[in-house]
């Protein structure tokens, strides 16, 4: 029998990650500082794990606020009200931007809407997408971190939300599109990533499809068919752990 855990609480501990990232808010401590407060926290979550005897311990499970922010900055979707913030800031600035909003230094940029994650208590930031969304694979955190688990000696299964999930969760900024008809354009991207993934060593790879959980549109429900017939075809070599948690 093999064990298989879906995400590990990402808070610490002792709380941790909550009281780093107010103190980064605050200025009390610096980037590297939180960033090291992170990289602690994922060495002892898969150390646990490992210890625990857990078969396939998941990668790119942690996050500094939000999984599906973690998608959006991956994916490059970032919304134009935040672009100036991306040219005179740090990536992690920016994330939090798009977390919190930012009132301060001449800016006044409201934050991504929130919203219910399905039918429980989290509350994820919702994407935004525009007619003519492009997508770019601009963070590779999910690389990273497996890459940062192997040098611990822990081969982990990355985590990814599904693009379809992803354009399932967003909304459209404008009238004239439905989301869905990104799913070729962000595909590719996606596909830059899971190719990276395998050639850093991944064996498997979590695709989260809590959507499945939902009544699916008719093209929705093909838009998962061509999807994880194109993985099967352009990367046969992978295994996908297809995961649905609510039903």
């Amino acid at each position: 029998m093999k064990t298989n855990v879906l995400g590990y609480p990402r808070i610490g501990a002792k709380r941790e990650l909550k009281k780093a990232i107010e103190k980064y808010w605050k200025k009390k401590i610096t980037v590297e500082e939180l960033l090291e407060v992170g990289s602690q926290i994922r060495r002892e979550n898969w150390n646990l794990q490992k210890k625990s005897g857990i078969n396939f311990i998941p990668s790119n499970d942690f996050s500094f606020y939000d999984q599906v922010l973690d998608a959006t900055m991956t994916y490059g979707c970032i919304p134009e009200r935040f672009r100036e913030i991306e040219k005179s800031r740090s990536d992690l600035d920016l994330y939090f931007a798009m977390a919190r909003g930012l009132q301060e230094d001449g800016f006044d940029i409201t934050a991504l809407e929130m919203t219910k994650w399905f039918d429980t208590n989290y509350h994820y930031l919702v994407p935004e997408f525009s007619k003519g969304q492009t997508f770019e694979l601009r963070s590779l955190k999910a690389v990273e971190e497996f890459k940062e688990a192997l040098d611990q000696g822990i081969a982990t299964k990355p985590v990814l939300i599904s693009p379809v999930t992803y354009l399932y969760l967003g909304k459209e900024k404008e009238e004239g599109f439905q989301r869905l008809d990104l799913l070729e354009t962000l595909l590719p991207e996606f596909y830059k990533l899971l190719s990276q993934l395998s050639s850093a060593g991944a064996e498997y790879i979590q695709l989260d499809e809590p959507c499945l959980a939902m009544d699916l549109t008719h093209n929705e429900l093909m838009a998962i068919k061509k999807l994880y017939t194109d993985i099967a075809e352009k990367f046969p070599k992978l295994k996908i752990i297809l995961t649905n948690y609510f039903d």
